[in-house]
């Protein structure tokens, strides 16, 4: 939430998070740190200096300075407030002739801005299911976080954190704009909708966004290329070794009118920037062969509501990379305005 001055009650359960949390020493959005972090760095760095050895960076997770997470005095992210209309019904999406998600996703990627505010992060090792999810911000389902942002409030996300983000934001706005229960995804339990999460992060063999999708009976796959259609959902891997999620705006063509690459939203920019616009190309078109495999594409269509078929959950894999955590927050009320604050005095 919004920062301020925190009482000595609060201040002493926001140094308890400390003990326990993580952090980058390198991330530009965790510039402070606590005293004894602090004490350790500085204890560290002299045992380096008189020894002449190197370490290796603390990762994040060890190292983060908890933050509160900043919104406004609504409790909105800039996404919610950009959104904020369309949620709200005064702002209505126009469907397609299908009836599919695909005009719902790109309204949702409308609202995400683009001046590097929302950072790129992602950690290997070690990971970091328990605390965090790839998302901007916590993503609720029937009462339950589905999805962790990370708890230094920096709003960063990693590729297929945002994509499964953007996809969970459509789907409940088309929900809200037709009248209907915002949770309801064809009939998914928080387990269902926790379990695709973890097809969506392909955590298993033949696992993508693609198979989540389809496995739950919300859409289906496509192979046609030229059947994809602007806020599908795309998965891919690349030359050398590589992969990304990404949301599919239009395809790339050469002189010829043949596919050569596509243009998508995502996150992790240029690897290291946020969220935001970006090309590629197939490494069949580049020189160095460098570039996406082409037939590495895995592509996800949410179609109609109408049309979601039912699913049997004894023929999905249940996965269990990591197991459903709710986040541990300090809910920060915004600081009253000056003249609440006078008011209040008289």
């Amino acid at each position: 939430m919004k920062e301020q001055a925190l009482s000595s009650g609060i201040a002493i359960v926001f140094g308890a998070m400390l003990l326990a949390g993580c952090q980058s020493p390198s991330s530009t959005a965790n510039k402070s740190a606590a005293s004894s972090t602090a004490v350790s760095t500085n204890a560290q760095s002299a045992s380096i200096a008189s020894t002449g050895e190197k370490t290796k960076p603390v990762p994040k997770r060890y190292s983060y300075t908890p933050k509160p997470y900043p919104v406004d005095d609504r409790g909105f992210s800039p996404v919610d407030k950009s959104l904020a209309k369309a949620y709200a019904r005064e702002d209505m999406v126009a469907d397609d002739s299908e009836g599919s998600l695909n005009p719902y996703v790109l309204k949702v990627i409308s609202g995400y801005p683009l001046d590097g505010t929302y950072s790129y992060h992602c950690a290997w090792g070690p990971w970091e299911y328990d605390i965090y999810n790839g998302v901007t911000q916590d993503l609720w389902f029937k009462g339950m976080v589905v999805a962790k942002a990370y708890p230094d409030g920096s709003r960063c996300s990693y590729c297929c954190g945002f994509t499964f983000e953007v996809f969970i934001r459509a789907m409940k706005l088309r929900n809200i704009q037709k009248g209907l229960d915002p949770d309801d995804f064809n009939g998914m339990t928080f387990n269902d909708l926790f379990n695709a999460l973890q097809l969506w992060y392909i955590e298993g063999k033949g696992d993508s966004e693609e198979r989540a999708i389809s496995s739950y009976g919300l859409g289906h796959a496509i192979t046609n290329f030229e059947d994809v259609k602007a806020g599908d959902f795309v998965s891919y891997s690349t030359t050398p070794p590589g992969g990304h999620s990404v949301i599919f705006l239009n395809w790339l063509r050469d002189e010829n009118n043949k596919i050569v690459g596509f243009k998508y939203f995502s996150s992790n920019l240029s690897g290291t920037h946020g969220v935001g616009y970006g090309t590629t190309h197939f490494s069949d078109y580049n020189r160095n062969g460098h570039g996406v495999l082409r037939n590495s594409l895995h592509i996800g269509h949410v179609g109609a509501i109408n049309d979601y078929a039912k699913f049997d959950r004894s023929k999905i894999p249940e996965r269990n990379a990591y197991a459903p955590t709710q986040p541990t927050r300090i809910i920060y009320v915004p600081a009253p305005s000056s003249a609440a604050t006078a008011s209040a005095a008289k």
